[in-house]
C-alpha cells in the first residue's frame, strides 16, 4: 500500500505546483506565450489574449509568426532555424526589442526575451513579452520637452538683449518727438518709427513669454469671472459667424495664476481658433477643477502630479495633423500662408502655462477641432485677491527727489538718466551693484532705487536692494527687467508681493507713473 501513498502525494503536490505555476501566470502583466520548436503556439496567459486581441482558442495550434509584424516574422524564422541547427543564442537567454502585431492588425513595440526547455520527447519555447508603448511616448514626450527648453532659452536670450536695443529705440525716438513740434512731416515719421519699436516690443514679449522670460505676478483668480470678463472682448474680436459657448464649473477652485497674461493667452488661444474655423463654427470655452495622478505625469515628463483649474478652449475647426500636432508649440512654427503670422501664438501660451508651474495638452483631430487644455496650479484655500490700485490720469512729474539708476547696459543706462533729469529728478548712476553701493558711500540720501534685475558681478538688482535697504529702510524701490530669470525674480521667475517691476522697454509716461505711485505711497 506504501506505493500508491507515495504516489498520490506525488500527484497532490503536481497539483500544487500547477496551481502555483497557473496563478503566477495568470497574475503576470506581461504576455507568456509557449510554443514548440517548429513554431506552434501551444499555450498562453491572459495577458496575451489581452495584449493581441485574440481568443485563447483562436491562437493555440497557430504559428507564432501571426503575432508579429512582416520584418519579424522573416527574422524570426532565421533564429529559429540557426538556433536548432547551432545552438547558437540570438534572443533566447538574451532579450530584445520587436515588433508586435494584433488581431486588427496594428502594430506595437515590445520586448521579447525567450528560454527553452528540452523534455525527453520534445523541446519547447517561452517567450514572455513587455509592451513598449507607454515607455516610447515618454521618451517621446522627453525628448521633446528638451527641445522645447533649449529653444525657449535661446529664444529668451535673444529677446533680453532685443528689449534693450529697444528701449534705446524708444527713449531717443520720444525725445527726439518733444523737439520736432515745429516739423509736422518730421513728426509724422517719428511716430511711425515710434508705432514700429511698440511692434517689436509686443513681439519681444511673446518671444519672452515663450522662453519663460517674462515677470508673473501671480495671484487668487477666479477663472470664471475671468471667462464671463473676456466674453465681450472674444465675441467682438471672433465675429458674426463663430458663436462662443462657456461651460464654467459652479465649484471652481481659485487658480494661482498672473490674471492679465492668462488672459493674454485666453485671447491667443481663441484667435487660433478662429483661424482654425473660416467657416465659422463653435468655440467652447470650458473651466472645471483637475487632479494629474502620477501615471500621467509618467507620461508626460512636464507635468507634475497635483491639483489644478483646468481652462479648455475647444473649437471645431479643421484640426491638426499629428506632424502639426507635434511641432505646434514651437516658436515661429505656423501653418497660415507668409505674412499672416508670427507662429508665435501657441508657444507663448505654452511658454507662459510653464512658467507658472502649470502644463498645456494639446488634443487635435483633423476634421474634427482641437482642444488646448491649460492646466493651471490651483489653491485649495482661496486668497484673499489684492485691491485694484486706481490709475493716475495725468502725467507726474518729479519734485526734485533724488533717484540712484543701476542699468548694465550703457545705452539703457543713458536714456534712463536723461528721462529722469527730465521728469524733474536729481539722478546719480551706476553700472552695476558695487558700483552702486560705492556711489552710495560717498553719496548724501537717496529717495528711489530705480535698478535692472539682471546684472553682471554676482549680484542682482535684488540683492542690491536688500544691502540699500538694510542701510536705509526709507528708500523705495523700483524695479525694470527685460527678463527674468528664477534667479532675478525668486522662485520661478514670480514677483514677491510689493514688488514693483517696471516692463522693458517702457514709455516715459509708464515710468513717470510708476516712480510717483511708489514715491506718494
Amino acid at each position: 500500500g506504501i506505493d500508491i501513498t507515495e504516489q498520490a502525494e506525488a500527484e497532490r503536490a503536481l497539483q500544487v505546483r500547477e496551481a502555483e505555476l497557473s496563478a503566477i501566470l495568470n497574475a503576470a502583466v506581461d504576455a507568456i506565450i509557449t510554443i514548440s520548436e517548429d513554431g506552434i503556439i501551444q499555450g498562453l496567459n491572459p495577458a496575451a489574449v489581452r495584449m493581441f486581441g485574440y481568443d485563447a482558442a483562436e491562437l493555440i495550434g497557430q504559428n507564432v509568426r501571426v503575432l508579429m509584424s512582416e520584418t519579424d516574422r522573416n527574422q524570426h524564422d532565421g533564429y529559429l532555424k540557426r538556433y536548432l541547427a547551432t545552438g547558437k543564442k540570438r534572443i533566447i537567454g538574451a532579450g530584445r526589442e520587436v515588433e508586435a502585431r494584433r488581431k486588427d492588425g496594428t502594430t506595437f513595440p515590445v520586448h521579447l526575451s525567450v528560454s527553452d526547455v528540452t523534455l525527453p520527447d520534445r523541446r519547447i519555447f517561452t517567450g514572455v513579452l513587455h509592451d513598449l508603448t507607454q515607455r516610447r511616448a515618454s521618451e517621446e514626450q522627453l525628448r521633446q520637452a528638451m527641445k522645447m527648453e533649449a529653444i525657449g532659452q535661446l529664444t529668451g536670450g535673444i529677446a533680453h538683449d532685443f528689449n534693450n536695443l529697444l528701449t534705446v529705440i524708444t527713449g531717443n525716438l520720444e525725445m527726439l518727438q518733444a523737439r520736432l513740434a515745429d516739423d509736422e512731416q518730421a513728426r509724422e515719421l517719428a511716430a511711425q518709427a515710434q508705432e514700429a519699436a511698440d511692434l517689436g516690443a509686443d513681439l519681444t514679449g511673446r518671444l519672452l513669454a515663450f522662453g519663460r522670460r517674462q515677470p508673473l505676478a501671480p495671484k487668487s483668480t477666479n477663472l470664471n469671472a475671468l471667462v464671463l470678463d473676456m466674453t465681450e472682448i472674444l465675441r467682438r474680436t471672433l465675429g458674426e459667424t463663430i458663436q462662443i459657448s462657456s461651460v464654467l464649473a459652479s465649484d471652481l477652485q481659485q487658480a494661482r495664476v498672473d490674471p492679465g497674461q492668462l488672459q493674454n493667452a485666453l485671447l491667443n488661444l481663441a484667435i487660433n481658433a478662429r483661424d482654425a474655423m473660416l467657416e465659422g463654427g463653435v468655440l467652447t470655452i470650458e473651466t472645471a477643477n483637475a487632479e494629474l495622478d502620477h501615471d500621467y505625469a509618467n507620461l508626460h515628463p512636464d507635468a507634475v502630479a497635483g491639483h489644478y483649474v483646468r481652462l479648455s478652449v475647444s473649437d471645431t475647426g479643421t484640426g491638426m495633423s499629428r506632424e502639426v500636432q507635434e511641432r505646434a508649440l514651437e516658436p515661429f512654427f505656423t501653418t497660415k500662408v507668409t505674412g499672416s503670422g508670427t507662429g508665435l501664438g501657441l508657444s507663448m501660451v505654452y511658454g507662459f502655462t510653464k512658467q507658472s508651474d502649470g502644463h498645456l495638452m494639446l488634443y487635435s483631430e483633423p476634421g474634427k477641432g482641437t482642444t488646448v487644455n491649460l492646466y493651471l496650479p490651483s489653491l485649495l484655500a482661496a486668497e484673499k485677491p489684492a485691491p485694484a490700485s486706481a490709475p493716475l490720469t495725468q502725467e507726474a512729474k518729479g519734485r526734485g527727489e533724488s533717484i540712484l539708476v543701476v542699468e548694465d547696459d550703457p545705452r539703457v543706462r543713458g536714456i534712463s538718466v536723461s528721462r529722469l533729469e527730465q521728469l524733474g529728478y536729481q539722478v546719480l548712476e551706476a553700472e552695476d551693484a558695487h558700483g552702486a553701493l560705492e556711489v552710495l558711500a560717498g553719496a548724501p540720501k537717496i529717495d528711489l532705487l530705480f535698478t535692472d534685475i539682471v546684472m553682471p558681478g554676482g549680484m542682482s538688482g535684488r540683492d542690491l536692494a536688500r544691502e540699500v535697504l538694510a542701510r536705509d529702510p526709507q528708500v523705495k524701490v523700483v524695479y525694470t527687467t527685460g527678463f527674468a530669470d528664477s534667479a532675478a525674480l525668486g522662485a520661478e521667475g514670480h514677483l514677491q508681493d510689493g514688488d514693483n517691476l517696471l516692463r522693458k522697454p517702457y514709455k516715459t509716461a509708464d515710468l513717470a507713473r510708476k516712480l510717483r505711485e511708489v514715491l506718494d505711497a
